[in-house]
């Protein structure tokens, strides 16, 4: 079912592509594979898959060494800094950087290990109260304050728009997302590559791949729905 499965995220990928007049390469699919077996990421490792997200550093720190090494993992849930040490040498970047206090932490962790470590700054796009995430009208100050830190490069923006039955009602979150992007990205910030937009998940990556993504963070729609017994 996850092989079916990702030949079908595969293809509406590429449609969406095509109808943006985009180039398949240009966006990168991660397999959100939060609460779900070791087994199940198995298959999708041999179906073709690399990229994995997961929510919890716990998770990736058990599944990390079980699974093959060319495996890239990608935090991409909020991450406390306390957690920091169980992922460094594991992610190839982090997806949820909101605070100055974690960048820093983000950084100095790094710097034991030696290490740079790529970050995206998320971006409460949708103003929701539930949500984590800076402000749109403050995320180019943030960068400005974080860019400092030695350890870590920010390397774009990341956002979890509001979920919804209708995909389209999301395309006014990632247009406005894409804008703040290309806005700092002409200021050419020092230690600042800004080269990845990050959004678009099951319900809505097609509309998020229209407007600029280059990374989309797709689970259900690969695994099925979550279950919460297992991970």
């Amino acid at each position: 079912m996850v092989r079916e499965n990702l030949a079908e995220v595969e293809r509406r990928i590429q449609a969406a592509c095509e109808r943006a007049g985009r180039e398949r390469a240009q966006v990168r699919l991660i397999a959100v594979s939060k609460t779900k077996p070791v087994e199940l990421l198995t298959e999708a490792y041999e179906a073709g898959s690399r990229d994995f997200g997961e929510n919890k550093p716990q998770e990736i720190k058990e599944k990390y060494p079980q699974l093959p090494s060319d495996i890239r993992w990608h935090m991409i849930g909020h991450l406390q800094r306390n957690k920091i040490k169980y992922v460094i040498d594991k992610v190839c970047m982090i997806h949820s950087v909101e605070s100055v206090r974690l960048a820093e932490a983000i950084s100095e962790e790094a710097g034991k290990r030696g290490i740079v470590m790529p970050v995206l700054v998320e971006v409460n796009v949708a103003g929701e109260e539930s949500k984590f995430g800076v402000r749109p009208e403050e995320t180019e100050a943030f960068v400005r304050e974080i860019c400092r830190f030695p350890n870590i490069r920010v390397e774009g923006l990341m956002t979890i728009a509001p979920f919804t039955e209708n995909a389209e009602d999301n395309r006014i979150f990632f247009r406005k997302l894409r804008n703040l992007y290309v806005d700092i990205k002409a200021k050419n910030i020092d230690n600042v590559n800004m080269c990845n937009l990050s959004m678009g998940m099951t319900g809505d990556y097609e509309v998020a791949i229209e407007e600029g993504a280059t990374m989309v963070r797709v689970g259900t729609g690969i695994f099925g729905a979550r279950s919460y017994g297992q991970i």
